[in-house]
């Protein structure tokens, strides 16, 4: 039995094309049968051959098909990509471009904070509101963003954040007030960004299953870039075009994203959610129009089923969260804080684009460095002694403003930046299942957003009650920071110690019944035990 699909159709009008006109398809179907060992009935001499009727014109139709699937054969491969296959590095290297575009970008910020708040005769806390906003909405758009991946895709989404980026950008260059430049840079573009990166990492988890660390290490080698050029590219534009022309030639930079987003192709997964522990609760399903249904589809596109059963994913979002509230600062105000002390304002540029050179370098060692066998069950740990480290840090810039202090400075924050950067999403895929990954995603960037909405403008409202004061901001950013690590490192430890205490227990119990019983029976029930314990463990 023959089908004719949309393919076959395309080949013929494609045919009819390249023939000329429909005219000359009538003269054409001799020629095709003839070499597929058919003919025509007889026909008056001056007059188009008539096709057959009945059976008779199928097996016409069907052997002009066949001919043409020989000379014209399928321009795109139907076949999905595999797993670790070649077109994975190429994924690699889009998801690479992809994070300098979008997570590099909100570092070079700071460096319009003193131009936009002279420009608009704003506050500190005013002017904050803009980067805070576009970062929030960064990580805000996660839950939309799944549920576009699973509507569209990956592929079709990322395309769209770019466009939607662009467009943000275009628009602020015609912003003539700070609510202007929260609507179209804020809150568009951060969104654009949103669906082009979380896109991007989805689909980079399902490419790369042994080589995931790595991946994900050498993915974020992209955000290095990022912070490297953005700042430098700023700078020069700025002088150059002013604020405006540069988020100008800025918007052209984000259609990159539709470049990357256009590589992502689908891949061939096996994965399946993972067989649940013991039996689900049989609830009633409401009907599809009840309120009770929608608030339940929301809250499981939300991941708030995971945030209550998995505890490990419980406490590393609470904790990133809170470290997030200082995390952002140091990027938003170093450059300031510099420029207040007599630096100069390429310089303080400059030491932005020193975070981002050595991160190019000490991402990929942390990745390989925690992709080693002995490091699979201390990866939350080294996550949270990097955040530790990074809070650490901040007190250097307390002690001293000198520009080479600052470079120090900048040196000792990559070190742990870098380690939080190679390890984010790969302590939140060890937490959480490779089929969850999007919706946890998701409900951790959001609640991030939160943080990173309120962070900046309550940085600018210190400055601005402490007379630009800016070693409170530091201070500020230190005491979230470290209260964030020990906070998921305390919990770490007291969840493993919980496991392994279940897991005793269960053993013991499984071991129990075997011990008191002899002969063939209790012998095979001693062996499957002994299996089950094993599995467990």
């Amino acid at each position: 039995m023959v089908t004719y699909g949309p393919i076959c159709k395309g080949e013929i009008t494609s045919l009819l094309g390249q023939r000329g006109s429909q005219s000359a398809w009538p003269h054409l179907i001799p020629t095709l049968l003839d070499s597929s060992g058919m003919s025509l009935p007889a026909r008056k001499p001056g007059h188009p051959p008539s096709l057959p009727q009945g059976t008779q014109a199928a097996q016409a139709l069907v052997a002009v098909v066949l001919r043409l699937r020989q000379h014209f054969p399928q321009r795109m491969p139907q076949a999905l990509e595999l797993a670790e296959g070649s077109w994975a590095w190429v994924v690699l290297l889009a998801s690479v471009v992809t994070e300098a575009l979008t997570l590099g970008f909100p570092t070079c910020l700071g460096i319009f904070f003193t131009e936009l708040q002279h420009e608009f005769q704003a506050s500190n806390s005013e002017t904050s509101w803009f980067p805070s906003i576009m970062i929030a909405m960064l990580h805000a758009g996660g839950p939309l963003c799944s549920i576009l991946v699973g509507r569209f895709g990956c592929r079709v989404t990322a395309m769209a954040g770019g466009v939607l980026a662009c467009l943000g950008m275009v628009a602020s260059s015609f912003s003539y007030t700070l609510s202007q430049l929260y609507v179209s840079a804020g809150f568009f573009t951060g969104l654009g960004l949103c669906f082009s990166f979380q896109s991007t990492i989805t689909v980079l988890g399902f490419y790369f299953t042994h080589r995931r660390v790595l991946a994900n290490a050498l993915a974020s080698v992209g955000v290095s870039l990022g912070i490297t050029l953005w700042p430098l590219l700023a700078r020069y534009l700025l002088e150059e075009l002013g604020w405006r022309g540069t988020f100008l030639i800025f918007s052209g930079v984000f259609l990159h994203c539709c470049v990357c987003g256009a590589i992502l192709r689908p891949v061939a997964t096996s994965t399946a959610p993972e067989a649940r522990k013991g039996p689900s609760p049989t609830t009633k399903r409401p009907a599809p129009g009840c309120p009770a249904a929608c608030v339940r589809r929301t809250l499981r596109y939300l991941a708030f089923d995971i945030l209550w059963h998995n505890a490990g994913y419980r406490v590393f979002t609470l904790g990133v969260t809170w470290m997030i509230l200082g995390f952002s600062l140091p990027h938003v105000f170093l450059v300031p804080y510099a420029m207040q002390h007599g630096v100069d304002e390429h310089k303080a540029a400059l030491l932005i684009s020193i975070i981002g050179f050595s991160n190019i370098f000490l991402r990929p060692m942390a990745g390989l460095v925690a992709g080693r066998q002995g490091f699979t069950g201390y990866r939350k740990y080294l996550f949270s002694l990097s955040i530790l480290l990074n809070g650490l840090t901040n007190l250097v810039c307390i002690a001293s403003s000198d520009f080479r202090v600052l470079v120090g400075y900048c040196l000792a924050y990559s070190v742990s930046m870098s380690v939080i950067g190679a390890l984010f999403f790969q302590v939140l895929m060890d937490i959480v299942p490779m089929d969850q990954f999007s919706r946890a995603l998701g409900l951790c960037t959001i609640l991030e957003s939160i943080s990173i909405l309120v962070s900046p403008p309550m940085a600018g409202f210190l400055l601005d009650s402490t007379d630009n004061n800016f070693s409170y901001v530091f201070y500020m950013s230190s005491f979230f920071l470290i209260s964030a690590a020990l906070f998921m490192c305390g919990s770490f430890c007291a969840l493993r110690k919980k496991e392994k205490q279940a897991s005793q227990a269960r053993g013991e119990a499984a071991l129990e019944p075997a011990l008191p019983g002899e002969g063939t029976d209790s012998s095979e029930k001693r062996l499957w035990t002994e299996t089950m314990y094993v599995t467990s463990v």
